[in-house]
C-alpha cells in the first residue's frame, strides 16, 4: 500500500487533474466530473465543453475535490460539495421519500487511475474530502454507496464508492433508495479531524 498526499482541487492543482482525467479519455465519455453540477452532462454537452465548463468552476471556486498524489502524479480524487453546487444526483425519486432535511455537502463521485485500482486511493481521497469539508466549516454530510457485500463488482463501476468505504470512515446508513445503493451520512465538526 503507498502512502499518498491529498490536496484540494484549485487553480494550482487544476493542471494535475486535468492530466489525470486526458489519461483516461476525459473519464466515463467525457464526463469530465460534471455528471452532478447543475450543467449535467448528456445531450449536448461535449467532452470539449465539459472540460471548458470543469475549468470554469475550478477557477471560479464552485468546484470541489480532494486530489490524490503519489508523488507528483494526481492519481485519483473525491469530489465533494455544498448541494446547490451537487443536485443531479442519481435516484432522485427514491431520495426524495423519506427526506426530512438537505444535508450541508454531498459527496458524489470517486475516480481512480486504472494503475493505482486497489492501492487505497479512494481511502484516501474520501478522507481528504472529510478533512477539506472541516476546514471550510463542517456539518452534515452525505453520499450514496453501493452495497456490494456479497456481490462481484468491478469498482471502476462505482462512481459513489462502496458502502464500507464510507462506514469505514464513520459515516452512518439512513435508507435505501436503489437495490444496493444506500444515503449515508456523518457529521464533520468545524475543525481537523482526529488524524486528519
Amino acid at each position: 500500500m503507498s502512502t499518498y498526499a491529498v490536496a484540494p482541487l484549485d487553480e494550482a492543482t487544476w493542471p494535475d487533474f486535468a492530466r489525470l482525467v486526458e489519461r483516461h479519455n476525459g473519464v466515463w465519455g467525457g464526463c469530465w466530473c460534471m455528471g452532478f453540477h447543475p450543467e449535467g452532462v448528456g445531450r449536448g454537452r461535449t467532452a470539449e465543453g465539459n472540460r471548458a465548463a470543469k475549468e470554469g468552476r475550478v477557477r471560479a471556486g464552485t468546484a470541489h475535490a480532494a486530489l490524490v498524489f503519489d508523488g507528483d502524479e494526481c492519481v485519483g480524487w473525491c469530489q465533494f460539495g455544498p448541494t446547490d453546487e451537487l443536485p443531479r444526483i442519481k435516484s432522485q425519486r427514491a431520495y426524495a421519500v423519506g427526506l426530512v432535511d438537505l444535508p450541508d455537502w454531498r459527496i458524489t463521485c470517486f475516480f481512480v487511475d486504472k494503475g493505482h485500482r486497489g492501492t487505497g486511493v479512494a481511502s484516501a481521497a474520501l478522507g481528504g474530502a472529510l478533512d477539506e469539508i472541516a476546514r471550510l466549516g463542517g456539518g452534515t454530510v452525505e453520499s450514496y454507496p453501493e452495497d456490494v457485500e456479497g456481490r462481484s463488482v468491478s469498482g471502476s463501476f462505482l462512481h459513489n464508492g462502496t458502502l464500507a468505504l464510507f462506514e469505514q470512515q464513520g459515516f452512518t446508513r439512513m435508507r435505501l433508495i436503489g437495490k444496493n445503493r444506500w444515503v449515508v451520512t456523518a457529521n464533520v465538526p468545524s475543525e481537523p479531524r482526529p488524524g486528519g
